[in-house]
């Protein structure tokens, strides 16, 4: 297993010049960075309140007093050339302020980041300094076109997240035999994850037993996994900063007909999904890959969402994996398969592996058997 200590270093030093070129390929003089995950990735800043203006020539970080030092030593450690002013208040007007204080003109706005009285209050900010509202203007997607290829140092973490995910469910699957509830189940792996040195979850684990898994994003429950259930467990660590991914769906004494086939459908369809990543594939055709399994055997109408996405600091990013997304997978790209079937009473089955597109196809990153039965 991938340990922290040997992951690459990350390229954060070099972002925001690859930000400034993205910039001026768009015609924006300007930019303020105040989405969290996009300002630890352009900065490499963790706290919950910053932002960042970049400029042609500048950068400006503005947070608040809690993160004086913090702030400091971050950016240091990342490499990252910045201006670092401490504020009182909310740091994305602040950083507005001092953009109008020194002229810096127009200035784009991460669009998902802004919320609608932040940007009337910068407005009013520009209009009182007598520039134009056209001043302000929207962005998106920009930092996110940046992110959706990873370094190496972004890979290896991503990995070492996946191999402590892996090792968790091994070690606690054994717990199955005592048929415990969801819930005790999913405690048991979260304790684990942390165990073996993640910060902790990437997103709220869901363990879903019988007719719960045909639930898509059921949560854990009381009920108690019984002889016959599939039970569906989706879950991911979180090592500095980035995020890990993976389902599997155990099987739990002798299954039903019906149960068998769907988990059959699944690992074949699942499989159709992962062969199909490879550098110059579309999203739309990974995910045609897995729907047309599913289709041949009669079982499309029980798939109900998308094949995939993205991961990295978030654990859903760019590219979706969709039949309506135009993205065409690159080297670099880190991307989920994960088809599933859901019919009530019988339960739900989705299997679901984090891989990085290569210059020679895929790899895995989620390494844990796909087919685990317990008696």
């Amino acid at each position: 297993m991938l340990e922290l200590n040997d992951c690459a270093p990350m390229e954060t030093a070099q972002r925001i010049g690859r930000l400034r070129a993205l910039m001026s390929e768009q015609g924006h003089s300007s930019l303020l960075v105040s989405n969290a995950s996009n300002l630890r990735y352009l900065t490499g800043f963790t706290g919950s309140s910053g932002a960042v203006l970049v400029s042609n020539d500048e950068a400006l970080f503005v947070t608040d007093g809690r993160y004086t030092t913090q702030s400091h030593e971050q950016l240091e450690a990342a490499g990252v050339s910045a201006e670092i002013s401490i504020i009182t208040g909310e740091p994305v007007l602040a950083a507005l302020g001092i953009a109008v204080e020194r002229g810096w003109g127009t200035v784009a706005l991460e669009s998902e980041a802004i919320t609608w009285a932040q940007q009337l209050a910068a407005a009013k900010r520009f209009g009182e300094a007598g520039q134009s509202a056209d001043s302000l203007v929207p962005t998106s997607g920009l930092l996110e076109s940046l992110r959706i290829v990873k370094d190496q140092g972004e890979v290896d973490r991503i990995e070492c997240a996946a191999g402590i995910a892996d090792a968790a469910l091994g070690a606690v699957l054994g717990l199955l035999d005592s048929r415990p509830t969801e819930r005790e189940f999913a405690m048991a792996l979260d304790a684990k994850i942390r165990a073996l040195g993640a910060e902790g979850n990437s997103f709220e684990t869901i363990v879903a037993s019988g007719p719960n898994g045909a639930l898509p994003h059921a949560r854990p429950t009381s009920r108690r996994i019984s002889d016959g259930d599939l039970v569906v467990v989706d879950f991911g660590a979180l090592v500095d900063g980035y995020c890990s991914d993976m389902t599997r769906t155990i099987r739990v004494g002798s299954l039903s007909a019906d149960c068998q086939a769907m988990y059959d459908m699944v690992i074949e369809s699942q499989q159709a999904g992962v062969d199909a990543v490879v550098a110059g594939a579309t999203a739309a055709q990974v995910d045609s890959a897995c729907r047309d399994v599913l289709s041949r055997h009669g079982w499309a109408e029980y798939f109900t969402h998308g094949t995939g996405h993205g991961v990295g600091i978030d654990i859903h990013e760019a590219p979706r994996i969709a039949a309506t997304s135009d993205a065409t997978l690159e080297p670099g790209f880190i991307v989920t398969v994960e088809p599933g079937v859901y019919r009530l009473p019988f339960g739900g089955v989705r299997i679901e592996d984090t891989l990085v597109v290569t210059s020679e196809g895929s790899r895995a990153l989620t390494k844990a058997p796909k087919q685990l039965v317990v008696a």
